[in-house]
């Protein structure tokens, strides 16, 4: 659930910066105000900002780049919903993300 929300604030951010992709075919995500305030809880509460930050790339890619990069589906909420929880790597670099 903190990891949609996540997801879901990295989407509202590119929004507000209008930046937001063209969702597939897959069903697209709405986004909602309290989905956004929930996620900004989520990485506040977490170390997100260890390796973070919204526009720009520290050791891990911006938040907007990352919510660039992906369709705001169903199926990517899950995929990185995985990828926060058990890590990953070689997404971005070789640097890799520890799990969470």
């Amino acid at each position: 659930m903190h990891c949609r929300a996540l997801l879901l604030l990295l989407t509202s951010v590119v929004i507000a910066c209008a930046a937001s992709k063209k969702a597939n075919n897959s069903v697209a995500v709405n986004i909602n105000q309290s989905d956004s305030i929930a996620g900004l809880e989520f990485i506040a509460k977490n170390d997100c900002f260890t390796c973070h930050k919204f526009k720009e790339k520290l050791l891990g890619p911006s938040f907007v780049s990352v919510a660039n990069k992906y369709d705001k589906t169903n199926g990517n909420i899950a995929m990185l919903n995985r990828k926060i929880k058990e890590g990953g790597k070689e997404s971005w670099g070789d640097l890799p993300m520890t799990p969470h």
